[in-house]
């Protein structure tokens, strides 16, 4: 798919079906998140696939928005230190949001829809992911064939009008 197909097929998926992601497509997502790019090619991420429905269920209790998890056939999880200073913190969660975009188009890319969600119950997270002390999982986003509904190129996107966003030279 182009890459701009793939932006306007691109939305969020909350739905799948039961077929699983092949393990070299999952890869390749993962792969894609892995070359985001970083300020200063910092990389603060660490991935964690879930894949498990025992653990899927259990990962959803961690985001207010996160009822889709359970159905997806893998979800992400990305994780970062918890940093101390401000500049850094914001920093590694701008470098996260490139990796989760990533995530998504790669997914997008393949016909594998996507729905993201951020987490809010850290020790939810933590229990079920494993996590090391030091680290926390900011983002979830999981990842399925669409239900009913394929990828395609949205033509009438619920968005504000370009005019009403792009400003040339100033406001």
């Amino acid at each position: 798919m182009e890459t701009s197909n793939a932006i306007m097929s691109r939305r969020n998926v909350r739905e799948y079906s039961d077929r699983p992601i092949p393990p070299d497509d999952l890869d390749r997502i993962l792969e894609a998140a892995r070359r985001a790019p970083s300020s200063k090619n910092w990389q603060p991420w660490d991935f964690v696939v879930v894949t498990g429905r025992e653990q899927l269920e259990e990962l959803a209790a961690a985001g207010e928005y996160a009822a889709h998890i359970p159905g997806s056939a893998a979800t992400i999880a990305l994780v970062m230190r918890d940093y101390d200073a401000p500049g850094e913190r914001e920093t590694a969660r701008f470098d996260l949001g490139q990796a989760m975009l990533s995530i998504m188009l790669a997914a997008v890319d393949l016909g594998i829809g996507s729905g993201h969600a951020t987490v809010m119950d850290q020790g939810v997270a933590r229990r079920v992911l494993g996590l090391p002390d030091d680290r926390y999982c900011a983002y979830l986003v999981a990842l399925g064939y669409p239900a009913g509904r394929p990828l395609k190129p949205v033509r009438n996107p619920a968005r504000r009008d370009f005019e009403d966003v792009v400003h040339r030279d100033h406001w």
